[in-house]
């Protein structure tokens, strides 16, 4: 069975906050739906000064969707590394993992925008080097024990509940982040399908003697959306996916490498494109795919087309792919 996603990053443009509230609150309750219908996690993210709300707070989320579910992970991915606090982070997350019982999921890339960390006060120029701060200060923070953290000893409380740490994988698809990753003995998370790029970090890890695994998008990772009538749907809808897409795609240069990766201008060229996919059920249930994406608040979406979406998914779709 392919593992399955439901992403939230909560976008939806110029939406006053009396229906931002409404949407926020349609979110945590589609999690507990898909946490009683067997979807293996929660995905969500972090971005900053957006204008059209763009998610950025995701471990205050996480704790929502944590309190209301019992079951599925939450995957933060991913955390801008840099512009957090490396002790307080530290206590934030195991905090998460003791109240959930270990279903947090972190992973930690360093962003690819320089007007959030400019916004955040936080050197463009020394991102690998915090990175590597931060990665180093949560490993020794969650041991419980004391520590020297900038010339002074301290140490982190309360010990999370998942040894020897919570879950923290290391994103990104720059050999740096692999070697990052490798050098402390951390899962590497690559942020496309990148085959070379896991090769590397496997050799990083034979030199530093360390040991550790990857998690790969596959070649295609489609954001879908589920519908009994794809054409009603893109006509009435497909400017919420064309708004995330030209969003994201403003904020790439050409040397970030993302799964999710649009050039389409119009809701025509996005449909042809394959990237964000309206599919029926049946066509859902024979895709193949090692993994499923279901985003169905995209782009500001009507919560309530978002609930019809989400219902099609674990209904008409997850019971064939157990069978």
């Amino acid at each position: 069975m392919p593992f399955t996603v439901v992403r939230m990053n909560l976008v939806a443009p110029h939406e006053p906050p009396e229906s931002r509230s409404a949407r926020y609150r349609a979110a945590v309750e589609m999690a507990a739906y898909a946490d009683e219908h067997g979807v293996d996690t929660v995905q969500t993210e972090e971005h900053h000064g957006t204008g059209n709300g763009w998610l950025p707070s995701p471990f205050t989320f996480a704790g929502a969707v944590l309190g209301a579910t019992h079951r599925i992970a939450v995957t933060v991915s991913a955390i801008i590394g840099p512009l957090h606090d490396p002790l307080r982070l530290a206590e934030d997350i195991a905090v998460l993992d003791l109240l959930s019982g270990g279903r947090l999921v972190t992973v930690a890339g360093i962003g690819y925008r320089p007007e959030e960390y400019e916004r955040a006060g936080v050197p463009w120029g020394r991102r690998g080097e915090l990175q590597d701060r931060l990665l180093e200060t949560l490993v020794k923070a969650w041991t419980g024990e004391p520590f020297t953290y900038e010339g002074r000893t301290v140490r982190v409380t309360p010990r999370p509940f998942t040894q020897p740490h919570p879950m923290l994988l290391v994103g990104g698809s720059s050999r740096a982040a692999a070697r990052r990753a490798a050098r402390l003995g951390l899962p590497f998370f690559p942020s496309a399908h990148l085959p070379e790029l896991e090769a590397y970090y496997r050799e990083q890890l034979a030199a530093h003697g360390t040991e550790g695994w990857t998690m790969m998008p596959g070649e295609r990772t489609p954001l879908l959306h589920l519908s009994e009538d794809p054409d009603r749907t893109w006509a009435k809808y497909g400017e919420h996916f064309l708004h995330e897409a030209r969003t994201y795609a403003s904020w790439q240069s050409k040397d970030i490498r993302s799964a999710v990766r649009s050039a389409a201008t119009t809701v025509e060229e996005l449909r042809a494109e394959g990237v964000y996919r309206v599919l029926t059920p049946d066509e859902c249930a024979s895709l193949g795919a090692d993994s499923l994406v279901l985003h169905p608040l995209c782009g500001g979406m009507p919560p309530q087309e978002g609930w019809r979406s989400l219902r099609l998914f674990t209904n008409d779709v997850l019971p064939r792919l157990k069978g």
